[in-house]
């Protein structure tokens, strides 16, 4: 499938900030250092509550301000602090909450081609989904044009360094899951950049 012109259009980054997206600043990162190079690209899903999409749940754990009491599985997040550069929602809507010149808090323990510690030189963005629920084609399409973006502002995220979070922390993540058609979005990508 071509992507359409709209599809096509280059999301602009500037300040490490996605132009033309909604933000919400969190105060879940860590400043890079000079030494940490952006080489990395993970794609993770989250729902909260699991399996349900919609609402306000993921922005405001990813703020620090969830009501552990809104739902019986949220008392497992009492304290948590995570984030990640973006988000995807089901409709394809971004919403950026870390700028890419910062460490988002996503990976944790994480290691990828012999390097620990992948929330150093990596960028984390969010799919609103979960391993066995297919992701809406607004997803992809979004993910490719933010992708094709990061890379050209970040030229050492080549497309072999665009993993799972499955793939840098294998023992304790499965995300984005067997629904995520990585052929898909790989064959999207390059139709968008040929």
């Amino acid at each position: 499938m071509q992507p359409s012109n709209e599809q096509a259009k280059q999301v602009v980054i500037k300040n490490g900030w996605l132009q033309k997206v909604e933000h919400q600043a969190s105060n879940f990162f860590s400043l890079r250092e000079p030494q940490d190079t952006i080489s990395l690209l993970v794609v993770h899903n989250i729902s909260l509550p699991a399996g349900c999409f919609g609402g306000n749940h993921i922005t405001e754990l990813f703020l620090g301000t969830l009501n552990i009491n809104a739902h019986p599985s949220f008392c497992d997040l009492k304290g948590v602090e995570v984030s990640a550069h973006c988000l995807i929602r089901r409709d394809g809507k971004v919403i950026q909450y870390v700028s890419f010149d910062n460490k988002a808090w996503h990976a944790g323990i994480s290691f990828f081609n012999g390097k620990e510690r992948c929330n150093d030189f990596s960028i984390g963005i969010e799919l609103e989904g979960s391993d066995d629920i297919p992701y809406e084609e607004a997803q992809y399409q979004q993910l490719v044009r933010l992708t094709a973006s990061l890379q050209k502002h970040y030229p050492l995220i080549s497309n072999e360094n665009i993993v799972g979070h499955c793939d840098i922390a294998p023992i304790r993540k499965t995300d984005p899951g067997k629904a995520f058609n990585w052929s898909h979005f790989h064959q999207t990508l390059q139709q968008l950049k040929s």
